[in-house]
């Protein structure tokens, strides 16, 4: 206890500078509206990289980087969260029946189908496949040939998946060579619909298309001592590589933030959930973070 009180009170001290400094971008198209703490007794609880709710904001499935895969409730009172009720979870299994280890368990992202189908993104070796269930064998997809060039550690991060059924996903880093993030959009093969802006160091670590069809990016930056987190809306029909930026985090505001869903809650205004990974270090946490998008879209998004 007393360790762990004095790497806080010398982190504290450590961040103040950064804390004191400007803002690298301000936006004011999304409220900050709750932060809430999760806690679990199971031994490979942590590290969730993704998350997925509901259309009411209250079921959700979690996905953790060691390919654990948690379903539950979160309960609510006048739209805060009050607690989480965990119903079932699962390691994720291989093509061979059998449990994810070492490389290859490296989950990060999650999009699931209107029909229920799972679909993960794996970052260490850069694949997407898909489940019928959490709890069934999985089906590979078919691989983009630059998948193999990406950073093993900065690969597939982010996966979503539009109304049409069509996934899409991209590295969290540029590709050698590049300054602009490729997306890949899945429709029986990868191809790369777009590139978009790299902005001041931020990584895409997910992504969700919301129920206004736009697209959202979850992105990410540490500072060394603690993260900073920003979430872009694009309108991916559209020729604008950049987007808009709805808000970003100060240092130390939230924990390392990975998963996002975006849904309409009941006084139908877009909710963005996000979800922490905290890395299994005792110094970290595991949050749910909440902001209401306030800024109403003049026009639906671009056919594409």
């Amino acid at each position: 206890m007393r360790l762990r009180l004095a790497i806080t009170i010398i982190a504290l001290l450590l961040a103040v500078p950064f804390a004191l400094q400007p803002r690298a971008e301000t936006a004011d198209r999304a409220k900050f509206l709750q932060s809430y703490e999760w806690h679990g007794s199971h031994k490979f609880f942590g590290g969730f990289s993704a998350v997925e709710l509901d259309s009411k904001g209250t079921g959700f499935i979690a996905l953790s980087d060691r390919t654990l895969a948690v379903k539950g409730t979160i309960e609510r009172h006048k739209g805060q969260i009050t607690g989480i009720k965990v119903s079932k979870k699962q390691s994720l299994l291989g093509t061979d029946g059998k449990k994810l280890w070492k490389l290859k368990r490296d989950s990060e992202g999650l999009a699931i189908g209107q029909d229920g189908r799972l679909f993960v993104s794996f970052e260490m070796l850069p694949r997407v496949w898909s489940y019928d269930s959490p709890w069934g064998r999985p089906e590979p997809l078919p691989e983009h040939a630059s998948f193999a060039k990406m950073e093993q550690n900065r690969a597939l991060e982010a996966l979503a998946i539009d109304a049409s059924g069509r996934l899409y996903t991209l590295p969290e880093k540029p590709l050698r060579g590049s300054k602009t993030l490729p997306v890949y959009v899945f429709d029986g093969t990868w191809r790369v619909l777009h590139q978009l802006t790299h902005l001041n160091g931020f990584a895409p670590v997910g992504a969700d298309f919301g129920p206004d069809g736009h697209f959202y990016l979850l992105e990410r930056n540490f500072g060394g001592l603690g993260f900073r987190s920003r979430v872009r809306r694009f309108d991916l029909g559209a020729s604008d590589p950049t987007g808009e930026i709805l808000f970003t985090s100060d240092l130390g505001d939230h924990d390392n933030l990975e998963g996002l869903s975006v849904w309409r809650d009941q006084d139908r205004r877009i909710r963005l959930t996000m979800l922490s990974d905290d890395n299994f270090k005792f110094f970290q946490k595991t949050e749910f973070v909440e902001y209401v998008v306030t800024e109403k879209l003049a026009k639906p998004p671009t056919t594409h």
